[in-house]
């Protein structure tokens, strides 16, 4: 399901500002894998609020907290996971309170 959040409008120079981090380190983020953002026709990056939210993650993680990439993957995959994991179970209580409202 795609919201507001996810609708990539941002380019690289502007999130950088957002964020407090050169443009060369989004490119460098880009290509570990750690943010994925879209690309126009003429291939300029374009950033959601999701995922500048993650880059602001990612500084945190990296400036505040001391950690190295590689743990800040390992976070940010566990992070991704949680968050799945929890809409997962948010469907289903929505389907049993569904089920319990039909046997009554």
């Amino acid at each position: 399901m795609s919201t507001c959040r996810d609708e990539p409008c941002y380019t690289i120079g502007v999130v950088a500002r957002m964020v407090g981090l050169h443009p060369q380190t989004l490119r460098n983020y880009e290509q570990l894998g750690l943010v994925i953002p879209q690309r126009t026709t003429g291939n300029i990056r374009l950033y959601s609020e999701r995922e500048v939210e993650r880059l602001r993650k990612i500084n945190r993680l990296t400036q505040e907290l001391g950690i190295n990439l590689a743990g800040v993957e390992v976070i940010l995959r566990m992070s991704d996971r949680i968050e799945a994991l929890q809409q997962q179970v948010a469907e289903l209580e929505e389907q049993l309170a569904a089920l319990r409202a039909r046997s009554r």
